[in-house]
């Protein structure tokens, strides 16, 4: 049976503020937003599947270098680039995710590789790209990761860290009913040590289940690894009862309290959506079978629902 198809979108929350964020900056931001959901849309109007559709979403904001992802991926404290990506499945609970990853072009590729290739879940580091390159997935150098912007802020970081909570991330209930979620990220600015955040943990910062729910994560990652963040939205939706939007505020309410900040996006199995954060904005977007796209960065957060 078919049911309408929802898509909505994040690409990270942080100090968004009209203050920082003039007028030109605001449409950049909110037009590459637009396309990644004409990417998304351009699949489930077809009749694809969700995960193709989450995939080609985050693929546009992994090309786009404004967001922490793929292309726009913020330095490591060493002054490299390395990326984590997951792509999951809520009609078999089938996943697959990256770490680490350096030259891939296009991180959540690579995790859906995973999914629908491999025997493995998640995949690090150098054998994570040399599976992807098995594949003949697209590989780009250094130059192409390393954007002047993020050079400047890499530097800046260096002597003062800000608040900057940057991941992408897609959720998806297609026209079969099934949910998919997706996320990728680029870490945080000078992570150090091979650190990886919750993005490419499966029931941290991703997760999806058709019996519940589909949820991707943005914020401080060490917070929603410790809370097991997205896997316990679902169980407070499948078994706890909560609507989603309460499931959602629930969890973030209990990072809050650890001291974490964040945000996430989230759809359940009769397609209601959950646009939640705890930070002054998050970059957002929501598509609806039959109606107009809508897109926002600034709060509030409790639209759309």
């Amino acid at each position: 049976m078919s049911v309408k198809y929802v898509l909505a979108i994040h690409a990270g929350c942080e100090g968004i503020t009209r203050e920082y964020y003039g007028p030109e900056a605001v449409e950049e931001h909110l037009a590459f937003l637009r396309k990644s959901l004409a990417a998304g849309r351009a699949v489930l109007d077809g009749g694809g599947r969700g995960v193709d559709a989450v995939c080609a979403t985050v693929e546009v904001l992994e090309d786009c270098p404004l967001f922490n992802a793929g292309r726009g991926s913020v330095f490591t404290h060493d002054g490299t680039i390395e990326m984590d990506a997951s792509v999951m499945s809520g009609e078999d609970l089938s996943a697959g995710a990256v770490a680490g990853v350096t030259g891939i072009k296009n991180p959540v590729r690579a995790a859906a590789l995973v999914l629908e290739k491999s025997p493995h879940v998640l995949l690090i580091g150098a054998g994570a790209d040399s599976f992807a390159q098995s594949w003949g997935l697209e590989e780009m150098g250094p130059e192409y990761f390393q954007t002047a912007r993020r050079r400047e802020e890499y530097l800046a970081a260096q002597k003062q860290a800000g608040e900057q909570f940057g991941t992408v991330g897609a959720v998806c209930i297609d026209s079969a009913g099934n949910l998919t979620t997706a996320s990728s990220t680029g870490g945080i600015t000078c992570k150090e040590y091979g650190r990886v955040g919750d993005s490419p943990v499966i029931g941290a910062g991703v997760y999806a289940d058709n019996a519940s729910c589909a949820v991707s994560c943005t914020g401080e990652g060490e917070f929603f690894l410790r809370r097991a963040a997205a896997t316990r939205i679902a169980a407070l939706v499948e078994f706890g009862g909560l609507s989603l939007e309460a499931a959602a505020s629930t969890v973030l309410e209990n990072i809050r309290a650890l001291g974490g900040k964040g945000g996430l996006i989230g759809v359940d199995a009769a397609g209601r959506v959950a646009f939640s954060f705890t930070t002054r904005g998050m970059f957002r977007g929501l598509a609806r079978q039959g109606e107009p796209d809508r897109v926002a960065m600034f709060g509030p957060p409790g639209i759309w629902q």
